[in-house]
């Protein structure tokens, strides 16, 4: 197998990647790449063509072209092999598949493309081997940054530490000048009061020989005259000037020279900071479109371990976030996709009528404008939700299969996984009795890791797509009963959604030609488990 190119094209022939792997130049891979186009047909069932020289293998990823260009004389299958491992890649780095989510992953996507193919020639690695390869993890890095933020977490607690017992300190002896002054001007005895309040004040702790808490006349301080309040006493000690000389949190010196050392070292160091009334949590980055509408389902779904379903609810909103505000008198333009058992919900403000005959979401008033809806959230335009007990709507099934033998409990699960939608990153989270030793793990489709603080046996899919719809674990334990197992838990994400909803364009009500917008779709496994 010899693959000359990798390249993502449009259906118009623009090249929106291009890795190059042999050595040939630059003109020719771009005579190649500009004659694909035309050799495409319409109709046909096959994924590849030859040409004189090369060939193209090519399988279609919605408006776009995964393109590998070969010499005739690599093998077919292994051609194909690499596409559909190249396929696994491409939404793994881009967030959408059009032109403008690779235009904006492009680096990321060759890096991966070198990691696959090297000289021309396949690499047996898997898509987690390329994330990690991508993102060059390294043992002891990450040893160096546990080590390092533990000496953190010591140098913090060792400040609170500090600072608790300073503001002890300073308590203690504020009650000490407060209640030797109140005693003994009650008593009649100013001089007294005067040369007290004098060795309170020299005395930098409240441990020593003032009115602390440790000699004779810190006792004096509990007694108080009759018109003092509670109140009074707290509000006067919370006011009072600190007096004393001690460490104070964050300004010790030793401290300071330790957090620089970090920072020095490249550590980010996190510090605490106490929220300010009014302030505003932390911003997502803001969207670079004009128009940003997200479409967003949240599944809630809980399966029986003996088979069937009792819990199947999918709630959806459509928001949208608009970057300037004098853009927004405009209206959007949806498509549904026209199930039945969906009912849609307008924002109050959205007009009905307009939304029931034309499908498009506007303000009652239409010299009003919508709001930014700045800080990542949006403004919400729709929602809806679905519910049934249809069990060919559940995207994903698990069955576990526990059984006894002699000493030991082997513990089968498997998937299956529906053709309706493509799952990324699933996570099927499996608690176990307490370990410990991590259990063996004899057979997985996937990877697994063992959570030994929460004893769970976490196994995990990057992607569910055709390939795979269905896989299998079985792992061995000590003998338990079969109800430890349940309920397991299951996280995954989608970027197909059961309402189909589509956002088919931005009309502005001043006039002129429709904006440029950004659509993001998902769907989210917010609660779903097998009890």
């Amino acid at each position: 197998m010899v693959v000359l190119a990798a390249s993502i094209v449009s259906k118009s022939g623009k090249v929106l990647v291009s890795r190059q792997f042999v050595d040939m130049s630059r003109i020719r891979i771009e005579g190649l790449l500009a004659a694909f186009p035309k050799l495409v047909g319409t109709g046909k069932q096959h994924t590849y063509v030859e040409t004189e020289n090369v060939r193209y293998v090519y399988q279609p990823i919605e408006a776009l072209f995964l393109l590998l260009v070969t010499t005739k004389q690599s093998n077919i299958l292994e051609d194909l092999d690499t596409l559909r491992m190249l396929s696994k890649l491409v939404p793994e780095y881009s967030m959408s598949l059009d032109e403008e989510g690779i235009g904006g992953a492009a680096f990321e996507l060759i890096f991966a493309f070198d990691e696959v193919i090297s000289l021309g020639h396949r690499e047996s690695v898997t898509v987690a081997q390329v994330k990690q390869y991508c993102e060059m993890e390294s043992h002891e890095e990450k040893l160096h940054k546990l080590v390092m933020q533990s000496k953190i977490n010591e140098t913090r607690d060792v400040m609170k530490r500090k600072a608790s017992e300073i503001d002890k300190s300073k308590i203690e002896k504020n009650r000490g000048d407060k209640g030797g002054f109140m005693s003994l001007s009650s008593m009649g005895s100013g001089k007294l009061e005067s040369s007290f309040s004098d060795m309170s004040i020299s005395s930098g702790g409240g441990g020593g020989g003032g009115f602390g808490s440790g000699s004779g006349f810190g006792m004096i301080s509990d007694i108080e005259p009759t018109g003092t309040k509670a109140k009074d006493r707290l509000r006067s000690s919370a006011t009072a000037p600190s007096k004393g000389h001690g460490m104070q949190l964050g300004k010790s010196k030793r401290a300071n020279q330790l957090m620089e050392s970090l920072k020095a070292e490249g550590e980010v160091i996190v510090e605490d900071v106490k929220p300010i009334i009014g302030q505003s949590k932390v911003a997502a980055p803001p969207p670079t479109d004009p128009y940003t509408l997200t479409v967003e389902e949240k599944l809630s779904v809980t399966l029986r371990r003996d088979g069937g379903i009792s819990n199947f609810d999918v709630q959806g909103t459509l928001s949208l976030q608009i970057l300037n505000q004098e853009d927004g008198l405009v209206q959007v333009q949806i498509e549904t996709g026209g199930n039945p058992g969906i009912l849609f919900k307008t924002h109050p403000n959205i007009n009905k009528e307009l939304f029931a005959n034309e499908n498009i979401l506007g303000l009652k008033d239409p010299n009003r404008p919508f709001p930014t809806g700045q800080g990542g959230d949006g403004v919400g335009l729709l929602r809806w939700r679905m519910q049934g007990a249809d069990e060919s709507m559940v995207p994903l099934t698990i069955n576990c299969w526990p059984s006894v033998s002699g000493n030991e409990t082997y513990v089968s699960i498997e998937y299956e996984a529906s053709s309706i939608f493509d799952l990324q990153n699933v996570i099927i989270s499996v608690p176990l009795p307490a370990l410990r030793e991590a259990p063996s793990v004899r057979q997985i489709d996937g990877e697994w890791r063992y959570d030994s603080r929460n004893s769970v046996l976490e196994w995990s899919i990057l992607l569910i797509d055709n390939s795979n719809r269905s896989g299998s674990m079985e792992f061995v334990v000590p003998p338990v009963d079969s109800s430890v197992f349940f309920p397991i838990s299951v996280g995954f994400a989608a970027t197909s959604t059961y309402s189909d909803l589509r956002v088919m364009g931005i009309v502005p009500l001043r006039g002129g030609a429709p904006p440029k917008f950004a659509q993001r779709t998902q769907l989210i496994a917010e609660n779903y488990q097998v009890v």
